[in-house]
């Protein structure tokens, strides 16, 4: 599990295609960190490190991720942001992340919020099957930052950017177009699912046929 507080960022050293599937090799100070078989999350992404070495790791991207992620459009130093799974026990800084993309997200507009020199507005599309997941004030993740959604807009929503995230992660780089990682709240598609299952209503006759 992660939080969604990015704890560095990286840089793509290189992805090579195989077919339906491919390898990621991103230069980060945390690969003296991971061992063999550890997770680590890129841009929001969680995936299982393969190789290592003193300053750079390696993932291999299977057909799911490279179809449902942006991962599979990297291009050579590009800057990623990257988490380490939190420890159990370890305060709980941004929300509850899977690193489970559900949807790729274009950027509609990033700029300073009205009044404002330091802090950013960001503005990101969210397709409409996720919309029902989001809601103002709740939480969402883009390229894996935990964030708060500011505002619901017709499309898509509004997330401030507070100057420490803006200068210590990748958003920095985004522009119109763009194109982001979106991980909805675990806990809503997670209620939605329990709502959606048949009500059992418990009887005398119905437990004696489950052997109480």
């Amino acid at each position: 599990m992660f939080t969604g507080i990015i704890e560095q960022t990286g840089t793509v050293v290189e992805l090579v295609r195989a077919g339906e599937s491919a390898r990621l090799t991103v230069a980060t100070e945390l690969a003296s960190r991971l061992r063999l078989g550890d997770s680590i999350a890129v841009n929001g992404v969680c995936l299982t490190a393969i190789e290592i070495t003193d300053n750079a790791f390696s993932a291999d991207l299977l057909k799911e991720t490279l179809y449902r992620t942006t991962l599979g459009e990297f291009a050579r130093g590009r800057l990623v942001n990257l988490e380490l799974p939190t420890a159990a026990g370890s305060p709980l800084g941004g929300h509850i992340v899977q690193g489970h993309v559900d949807c790729v997200a274009h950027v509609i507009a990033i700029q300073h919020e009205a009044g404002s020199e330091t802090t950013w507005c960001l503005a990101v599309e969210v397709p409409d099957p996720q919309m029902r997941y989001v809601a103002e004030k709740g939480s969402v993740t883009i390229d894996g930052i935990s964030l708060t959604i500011a505002k619901l807009i017709p499309n898509g929503i509004e997330v401030s950017i507070i100057p420490h995230t803006y200068s210590a992660t990748n958003v920095s780089t985004l522009k119109p177009g763009d194109q982001v990682n979106i991980e909805t709240d675990a806990l809503a598609k997670y209620a939605e699912s329990l709502q959606q299952r048949p009500q059992t209503t418990l009887t005398l006759d119905s437990l004696i046929q489950r052997g109480y």
